[in-house]
C-alpha cells in the first residue's frame, strides 16, 4: 500500500501508480463501511476547500460538499460566473489567493481546449491540492467510482469484457472526459476493454496509445470498433454513454462553454441506443453502468436503466465515498 499523498494534485488518474489507485479504493471501501455504520470520520476538522464550477453539476457538487462535511470540513461553492473570473481574473491569481484562504481547490471546467489547461495553470501556482471535478479531457473522480463499483460487484476484474459504447443524445455536446478516463484506467486492471463509436466520434490517438500501453503492462486488451454489436456481444459490463465529436468537429464550441448541437451528423446515429435487445446479446449477468445524467429514451431505454442489470445508483453513491477518500489522502495523512 502506498501512503504518500498529502499535498498532491488530483487532475488525472494517470498521475498515480496502480498501487496508489488501489490505496484510494481501499480507503473508499473503509469510508463506505463507516458511513453505513454511522461511525464518525472527522479526519479533516476545521479545514476548508473551494468548489469552483464553470458548468452545472448534481453528483459531483453534492458528493464533494456532503463528503467534506462528513470529514469535518467546510466546502464553499463558487459559481465562476459570479467570481472575478467573469471579469478576466487569471487562473494564477485565483489559485494563489484561494490556496492562501483554504486547504484545497476543486474545479469543474469542461470547455473544450480550455478546462485542462486552466486546471494545470492553477496547479502551477496553488499552495494547496487542485482537484479535477471534470475537465475537457479527464474525469478522475468518476473513473475511480466506476472502478470501486465494478470491484464491489465482480471482485477480480482481470479479463472481464467491458464495453465503453457511444450512445445517441440530444441534451448537449458532452465532454469526452468520462470515456477517456475509463479507457485509460480500466486496462490497468487487466480488463478486456472495447471502445465502440460511430465514425467521426473518435477519441484522441494519444489516449488510444496510452490505453494500449497500460493494457500491455497489466495484462488487459484494448479493442476499437465502429461495430456496436461486437462491443455488446458477451460483455460483462456495458457503459453506453454519449460524448461529443470534439476531436474532429468544433461545432458548438463557445467561450462560455459547449452548447447543444443536434445536426444531421448526430441525427444519423440515432440507432446507437442501449436497448433490451442489445443487452440480451451480452453476458447473461451483464451490468449496465452510466455516469448520469442519462438522456433517457435517447441513450438508453427506461426498461434497461431501471431494470435488473442496472447498477447506476450504486455507481452514483460511490462518488461520495471515493471523493472522501481522495480528500482524506490529499488533505490529511502524510
Amino acid at each position: 500500500m502506498q501512503t504518500i499523498f498529502r499535498g498532491r494534485h488530483f487532475i488525472n488518474l494517470e498521475d498515480f501508480t496502480k498501487e496508489e489507485v488501489d490505496t484510494m479504493l481501499e480507503v473508499s471501501l473503509d469510508l463506505k463501511k463507516k458511513f453505513a455504520m454511522g461511525v464518525p470520520t472527522n479526519y479533516l476538522p476545521n479545514q476548508s476547500m473551494f468548489l469552483m464550477f464553470f458548468e452545472q453539476s448534481t453528483r459531483t457538487r453534492n458528493s464533494m460538499e456532503a463528503g467534506f462535511a462528513q470529514l469535518g470540513g467546510h466546502a464553499g461553492f463558487l459559481d465562476s460566473s459570479s467570481m472575478q473570473i467573469a471579469h478576466g481574473e487569471s487562473a494564477k491569481d485565483t489559485a494563489i489567493i484561494l490556496s492562501r484562504f483554504g486547504h484545497a481547490i476543486a474545479c469543474r471546467y469542461c470547455n473544450w481546449g480550455y478546462g485542462n489547461k486552466y486546471l494545470n495553470e492553477m496547479a502551477k501556482w496553488s499552495k494547496a491540492p487542485i482537484m479535477n471535478l471534470q475537465c475537457d479531457l479527464y474525469h478522475p473522480f468518476q473513473a475511480l467510482a466506476d472502478l470501486m463499483t465494478m470491484k464491489e460487484k465482480l471482485g477480480d476484474l482481470k479479463r472481464v469484457k467491458i464495453a465503453i459504447i457511444w450512445a445517441y443524445a440530444e441534451s448537449h455536446k458532452k465532454p469526452i472526459s468520462v470515456p477517456v478516463s475509463q479507457l485509460l484506467v480500466f486496462p490497468r486492471y487487466g480488463m478486456d476493454v472495447w471502445l465502440a463509436h460511430p465514425k467521426g466520434w473518435e477519441l484522441p490517438e494519444w489516449v488510444i496509445e496510452q490505453a494500449r500501453e497500460n493494457a500491455a503492462k497489466y495484462g488487459g486488451t484494448v479493442t476499437i470498433t465502429n461495430n456496436e454489436a461486437d462491443a455488446y456481444e458477451g460483455a460483462q459490463i456495458v457503459i453506453p454513454k454519449n460524448w461529443g465529436n470534439w476531436v474532429n468537429d468544433q461545432t458548438g464550441l463557445a467561450a462560455s462553454g459547449a452548447v447543444a448541437v443536434v445536426d444531421d451528423k448526430l441525427m444519423a446515429q440515432k440507432s446507437w441506443k442501449c436497448t433490451e435487445a442489445k443487452m440480451a446479446t451480452a453476458h447473461k449477468d451483464v451490468l449496465y453502468m452510466h455516469a448520469l445524467p442519462a438522456d433517457r429514451n435517447n441513450e438508453v431505454e427506461d426498461s434497461v436503466i431501471d431494470g435488473p442489470h442496472s447498477i447506476v445508483y450504486d455507481e452514483a453513491e460511490n462518488r461520495l465515498h471515493t471523493a472522501k477518500a481522495v480528500m482524506t489522502l490529499l488533505m490529511g495523512g502524510r
